[in-house]
């Protein structure tokens, strides 16, 4: 029903006053636009959704709303490509020119509980995606490591994080790349981070507006 919801969403703000007009406007510029966008504050904040920045290979940044289902995110494109987050990290993605299938153990996911991460936390899941149509799978593990404290500033507010470095391998190739993860130092959100659509294909996303359940 809210997925429904947020496909009519832009199309009704089309409606009474110039306000409401800007906001879609504005909706309809970003989400496709031929350049990385910046939507203002006053914009995030009346949107009756989460939003993020999310930055794919190959295109300009997207301005993608969203909304909690379950205890996972759900951020839609334009195109309806949907991406699936649990509390930052990439779970699932559907409609992409490669996906992200599925991902297993995810109540382990050291993510969930990011206050009482520590060095050389690890966790070991399989995963499933796809790399140029062809379907992929392995055990995955990760072992985590501190990189030290930055403040960002998100939809205008100075945000202090927690930064963590995910060091992943495939045990099938034993390929491995690098997750990051901005993590809030007072809710223990991950604010910000670049990560990976299965093995190969990077993808950044800040949080602008939280999801409500």
């Amino acid at each position: 029903m809210r997925y429904l919801l947020l496909l009519l969403c832009l199309p009704l703000l089309q409606a009474c006053t110039p306000s409401q007009r800007s906001i879609s406007d504005t909706f309809m510029q970003v989400v496709s636009g031929p350049k990385d966008v910046a939507v203002s504050d006053a914009q995030i904040a009346r949107i009756p959704y989460g939003s993020i920045y999310l930055t794919l290979p190959g295109t300009p940044r997207l301005f993608v709303a969203g909304y909690q289902e379950n205890g996972l995110d759900h951020w839609i494109t334009r195109d309806q490509v949907v991406f699936i987050t649990q509390n930052g990290r990439l779970t699932r993605t559907v409609g992409y020119r490669d996906n992200l299938l599925e991902m297993t153990n995810l109540t382990q996911d050291p993510l969930l509980n990011p206050r009482n991460l520590r060095d050389g936390a690890s966790w070991t899941r399989i995963m499933r995606w796809t790399e140029k149509g062809n379907p992929l799978s392995s055990t995955v593990t990760s072992r985590f490591s501190p990189r030290g404290q930055q403040v960002l500033t998100l939809a205008g507010k100075s945000v202090a994080c927690q930064i963590w470095q995910e060091d992943v391998t495939l045990e099938a190739t034993g390929d491995s790349w690098q997750n990051q993860f901005w993590v809030d130092s007072l809710t223990g959100q991950v604010r910000q981070s670049q990560q990976h659509l299965g093995a190969v294909l990077p993808v950044e996303i800040s949080l602008l507006k939280p999801t409500t359940p």
